[in-house]
């Protein structure tokens, strides 16, 4: 399996895994708690210097909607973030090294 479909299967599951929710309605400490987690992976991301735009919006969606008061959706918006964040984590890691392969010899 090429790592480019390898990478591609990664970020399904992540995805797949932070679109899960539970049956139980959420609370504003299971989103606060929800968001610090998506904060922290955007801030680590960010290190790597490969923050991406999607991960931002989703982070300004779960705010949204905790002002709303609606907090499943935000905890939802948060476990986004949280799952692209650590996609672009991922990624920035694996291109360091991967991109030698791709390169013509």
């Amino acid at each position: 399996m090429s790592m480019i479909k390898a990478s591609s299967l990664v970020l399904t599951c992540v995805l797949l895994i932070a679109g899960a929710t539970s049956a139980l309605a959420a609370t504003e400490a299971d989103y606060k708690a929800a968001l610090a987690a998506a904060e922290a992976a955007n801030k680590e991301a960010a290190g790597l210097r490969n923050q991406w735009t999607v991960t931002a919006a989703a982070i300004a969606a779960a705010k949204q909607a905790a002002e709303a008061g609606d907090f499943d959706k935000a905890v939802a918006s948060s476990n986004e973030a949280e799952a692209l964040a650590k996609a672009s984590i991922f990624q920035a890691t694996n291109e360091k090294t991967l991109w030698k392969d791709m390169e013509i010899r």
